[in-house]
């Protein structure tokens, strides 16, 4: 078996037990095999290319199993697609990635001499992987951690259970357990997860639990890798064309019904435009989900996410706010967990659309009448994990680029430069800390061993004690 079913009944201490045996093994296959060969590595991301590709309609099913329904072609192309797409990358440029790097010498002293960067396997990989994206977020970690020869563990959601049925019962054919191995989230799995004593941690969720995380590595002094999300802001500015603008975000923020972590939480818009945004908004979401009930649009996760929405729409209206629905029909359904695509006008800045990342299909409009408006609004709050400034304007962009920090940023888009294998992703502050994906996800599961070679003869001998006149006057030298 490559993955192990933890049954809800078990005690924390058998469910500790149980992880720190999978744990061990892995450990003992890593240090009888620490550094696997270019080919054992491609046979490794091909293999997790074909764990997708061969159970790819099992792989839609089950997800759309645990949201109760999700869009069958947002399966395939944000999650599918992009993990097969990233092995084709990753196999590409590791022979590359591999090999070491030549590092300059100081040849005062170690003339000869020569310094390399060699990439080495960390170990074994800890991943914890929230029930959004499940298969883009845990494949893509692991075809990092597999690019850099590591073994991993994998705890799946408590939300994801349909689809953690499955990668338990299908993994054994790819991997054994001492590669990679499964784990499912019955209760209390994920605590005594993240105080196992990993080589690191990738761990994507929610900025409390993430605190979490990282308080329990530390005992261990395990490094950790933290993709905590956060309310990505975009900013229209006035030079871009507001269609195109609403094309673009509408299609990221109600895309899996914005339950995504570098959606578009909110937007600024100049505000002579707001009520014309607003208008065209209404034709183009409906054009996309003419009804509630189209397959195309997907449910909120669980009732405890559709009430945590609902519950932050009403509130808000309650205060002044002004819900704006954008396709007919009902607002929302509770037996489907469906809630109608919005936007928000006027919310007060301290209700929870504003103040929390709403992860919903709900969109807070900002009106603003400088461009420094939304540069200081946005200041004022944590580290978005995302920026998305719309404008042809190059010198504005660059001061945006310069004088608001995020994790990352999509110009003129929302959400795709997460989707560039050649482009690190991570957070900053409050939304994460570390990267993966492509090259940096190699770095990330790597020890970039520093490795000096000394040259046949050495001048550092003319420094050994007792020190004499020679190295005075060298050392006089080198410190004038």
């Amino acid at each position: 078996m490559s993955a192990v079913p933890i049954h809800a009944a078990t005690s924390s201490d058998a469910i500790r037990l149980e992880l720190e045996e999978v744990l061990k093994l892995q450990r003992a296959a890593y240090f009888a095999h620490p550094y696997p060969t270019f080919a054992e590595r491609k046979a490794d991301l091909l293999k997790l290319k074909a764990f997708i590709k061969d159970n790819r309609d099992a792989i839609v099913d089950a997800i759309s199993a645990d949201y109760g329904n999700r869009s069958r072609h947002e399966t395939l192309f944000a999650e599918i697609f992009s993990v097969v797409d990233g092995v084709e990358h990753t196999l590409k440029h590791l022979k590359t990635w591999m090999k070491p790097q030549r590092r300059g010498v100081d040849i005062k002293n170690f003339f000869g001499a020569k310094n390399r960067v060699v990439p080495q396997p960390l170990g074994i990989v800890g991943a914890i992987v929230p029930w959004n994206f499940p298969i883009n977020l845990s494949f893509s970690g692991l075809i990092a951690a597999f690019a850099a020869g590591n073994r991993s563990m994998v705890k799946m959601s408590e939300n994801s259970r349909h689809l953690a049925k499955l990668l338990i019962e299908k993994s054994p054919k790819y991997f054994p357990r001492d590669k990679l191995a499964f784990f499912d989230e019955t209760g209390g799995v994920g605590i005594e997860f993240s105080k196992l004593k990993f080589d690191h941690i990738l761990f994507t969720g929610s900025g409390l639990t993430g605190r979490a995380v990282m308080a329990a590595a530390a005992p261990n002094l395990c490094p950790v890798t933290l993709e905590l999300g956060g309310k990505s802001p975009a900013i229209i500015c006035d030079d871009y064309p507001l269609r195109k603008a609403a094309e673009r975000v509408l299609f990221v923020k109600y895309f899996n019904a914005g339950q995504i972590c570098t959606t578009i939480d909110h937007i600024y818009i100049p505000e002579d435009k707001v009520k014309e945004f607003t208008e065209m908004s209404k034709g183009i979401v409906t054009e996309r989900y003419p009804h509630l009930s189209s397959p195309d649009f997907t449910s909120m996760i669980d009732d405890r996410s559709f009430n945590r929405v609902v519950g932050a729409m009403e509130e808000a209206q309650e205060r002044g706010a002004t819900l704006v629905q954008l396709i007919p029909g009902r607002q929302w359904d509770a037996a489907t967990r469906k809630i109608a695509p919005h936007i928000v006008l006027n919310a007060p800045a301290d209700c929870a659309l504003r103040t929390r990342e709403i992860f919903g299909p709900v969109l807070p409009i900002i009106p603003y009448k400088k461009i420094e408006d939304p540069v200081q609004a946005i200041n004022d709050g944590p580290r978005p994990l995302a920026l998305y400034p719309f404008s042809n304007d190059k010198a504005l962009v660059h001061h945006l680029l310069t004088h608001v920090m995020s994790g990352g940023v999509s110009v003129n888009d929302g959400l795709f430069h997460v989707g560039q294998h050649d482009l690190p992703f991570g957070g900053v502050g409050d939304s994460g800390m570390g990267h993966y994906h492509g090259y940096e996800g190699f770095v990330t599961f790597s020890k970039m061993r520093p490795v000096f070679y000394q040259a046949p003869f050495s001048a550092v001998k003319f420094l050994w004690p007792p020190y004499g006149k020679f190295a005075t006057k060298y050392l006089d030298f080198l410190t004038k």
